[in-house]
């Protein structure tokens, strides 16, 4: 009795050890249009849009099977993305023919070209009034959508190289970094009228609002700093020193983080969202660009643009986990949620990269003693030691072996229902089978 206890202890350890073990990987790597330079998830329809600079259009990517649903074609130089959820839309901001292609999140069809000002660079959804803010650099001004009507309301002036914007909700203030006059427009989200210009440090180029402590961060990137904006009082609070040429923000609202990726150092600078005070410094690739938070698993992700990857950094710890090499020159983030997957742009290579992070063997393995269930996918012998047996469906062309860590191992091609694939070079050890990307994995133990 007492040894028939025990295994069913060591079964639910083992099953509650795979559920929290947590892979990274390189998922699948899918070919978009030239130049890819911006990417947004539309999660009504579970798809990522993708525009890219180069050849004029935007990619709608299925966020299930990441295949491509459709090419759009938008403006000249399509620069920068954002997603109305209440009219289920997506802007585009074509940087070089001074106008934003609305699509139809739900046909992929474009509904109406909306003329800006010069050279559309930024995008921000006011979802309380539902209003797009379209920020534009050569005309130092900031055009304001009717986010039911796409028609314009208004025009706001703002001040030199117009570049970046953010949205305060818990005030309905829109901020507006000005990187050529070092200071930010802050605009009235109910009126469209400038409340105030904040004098921030130098070059500001990027924004984030901490909603926890309603406080707004600027990356200077020629200050080699970030300003700390009052949320209520548009009052600086401080001012952070971070690494060479911050060039991009992202907050990590569990632990209450702001992380800075510093494009000329090559770190990350990570910033108590409580007390303003610099945590640690990162080193992590060459010229990091951009950063995403993933809230399911706790992770920030940093694509660095000079060294073709993405770190993956631990919010809780500050640690660099893993490195995911991607294509050249990646250059923006979307998060997909339901998924789990992040989305790189890789701006020099026509691809986007999909990250996996997944809960190795999640659910299944604890529903039914942790029994995988895969339909019409059986494999044999199991526990095996130099050789093993496939049976897929006839849709299946690949099979992939991953390590507990998430490490792909071994790839083999299928060609019939039936395919052998050899153990040679593999450890003993607990392992997982993927059909092609699907999300579900089935268990293999490897004895020797």
């Amino acid at each position: 009795m007492k040894k028939l206890m025990f295994l069913a202890l060591f079964i639910t350890a083992l099953c509650l050890s795979f559920t929290i073990a947590q892979a990274q990987w390189l998922d699948t790597t899918i070919t978009v249009g030239s130049g890819p330079n911006a990417l947004v998830w539309n999660s009504q329809n579970n798809k990522i849009y993708c525009a890219n600079y180069n050849s004029s259009n935007v990619t709608v990517i299925d966020g299930q099977t990441n295949s491509v649903i459709t090419t759009i074609t938008a403006g000249s130089g399509p620069w920068a993305l954002v997603w109305n959820s209440q009219n289920n839309k997506i802007y585009c901001t074509n940087i070089n023919s001074d106008n934003v292609t609305v699509i139809d999140g739900q046909t992929n069809s474009v509904i109406t070209t909306i003329t800006t000002g010069s050279s559309p660079c930024a995008l921000v959804w006011n979802s309380q009034n539902n209003k797009v803010y379209c920020a534009n650099v050569n005309s130092n001004n900031v055009t304001v959508i009717d986010g039911q009507t796409d028609s314009v309301i208004t025009t706001i002036i703002a001040d030199s190289y117009s570049c970046a914007l953010a949205w305060n909700s818990q005030n309905n203030k829109v901020y507006c970094a000005n990187q050529g006059s070092d200071n930010v427009t802050v605009i009235d989200g109910q009126t469209n009228s400038v409340i105030t210009t904040i004098i921030v440090g130098s070059g500001p180029n990027a924004l984030v609002w901490n909603s926890q402590h309603d406080k707004v961060y600027c990356a200077n990137y020629g200050g080699n700093n970030v300003t700390v904006i009052d949320g209520q009082t548009n009052a600086v609070i401080t001012t952070i020193t971070a690494g060479s040429t911050p060039f991009a923000l992202v907050l990590n609202s569990q632990n209450n983080k702001i992380y800075c990726a510093n494009a000329s150092s090559n770190n990350v600078t990570v910033i108590d969202g409580q007390t303003n005070s610099v945590i640690t410094t990162m080193t992590v690739g060459n010229s990091p660009r951009a950063l995403v938070w993933n809230s399911q698993n706790n992770k920030v992700y940093c694509a660095n643009w000079s060294s073709n990857n993405v770190k993956v950094i631990d919010g809780q710890t500050n640690s660099v986990i893993t490195t995911i090499t991607t294509g050249s020159r990646p250059y923006a983030f979307c998060w997909n949620s339901t998924q789990n997957r992040v989305y790189v742009a890789n701006n020099n290579s026509s691809s986007v990269s999909v990250i996996r992070d997944s809960i190795i063997s999640g659910v299944e393995e604890i529903n039914e003693n942790c029994k995988l269930i895969i339909d019409n996918f059986s494999l044999y012998p199991n526990p095996a030691s130099s050789e093993i047996r496939v049976r897929c469906p006839s849709s299946v062309a690949k099979v992939k072996i991953f390590n507990v860590t998430g490490k792909m191992i071994k790839e083999a091609d299928i060609s019939n229902e039936y395919t052998n694939i050899s153990l040679k070079g593999i450890n003993q050890g607990i392992y997982f089978l993927q059909l092609n990307n699907a999300s579900e994995m089935k268990k293999l133990v490897i004895t020797k």
